[in-house]
């Protein structure tokens, strides 16, 4: 089947097998490195992306659910090379080691701080409840969030 996306605000195509998993396609087919395949059950939230707005285990779902959807990957929030507020944050903070679960980490605290620009800290771990990371022990992780919703409310 033909599948036909916006990928980080470019339109892209290409044939798919229809049991094809998105976060196949998008790796595979589209070049999407971000969006990584963990476990393969939707637990880890390495394959995290953005669709029409709202996060997804794009593990869980077949890459021909998505056609005509509007994907985001890691990728895709610094479209030019610049990395955005919350990707500098995750970087002053070594919020990374190993970076498996930047992706789902990153995209799932951006979509945190989009409805509650002053989380607790009880409620950025909630937000990245979803997503394992074996690295860091999320204290770097928390701590970028924080930072990041910072420097937000001081702009």
């Amino acid at each position: 089947m033909r599948l036909t996306i916006d990928l980080d605000g470019r339109e892209r195509s290409a044939e798919v097998d229809t049991r094809l998993r998105l976060v196949e396609a998008l790796r595979e087919c589209f070049g999407a490195l971000a969006p990584k395949i963990g476990c393969g059950t939707g637990d880890c939230g390495a394959c995290t992306i953005e669709q029409d707005g709202l996060l997804v285990k794009s593990c869980l779902k077949l890459a021909v659910a998505a056609q005509g959807s509007r994907i985001t990957t890691l990728e895709g929030l610094a479209p030019r090379g610049e990395l955005t507020e919350l990707q500098c944050a995750f970087w002053e903070h070594h919020a990374f080691q190993c970076g498996f679960c930047v992706s789902g980490m990153v995209l799932s605290a951006r979509e945190l701080l989009a409805r509650e620009p002053d989380p607790s800290e009880e409620a950025i771990r909630a937000a990245l409840d979803a997503n394992l990371c074996r690295c860091t022990g999320y204290q770097n992780i928390v701590a970028a969030v924080r930072s990041a919703a910072s420097a937000r409310r001081a702009r």
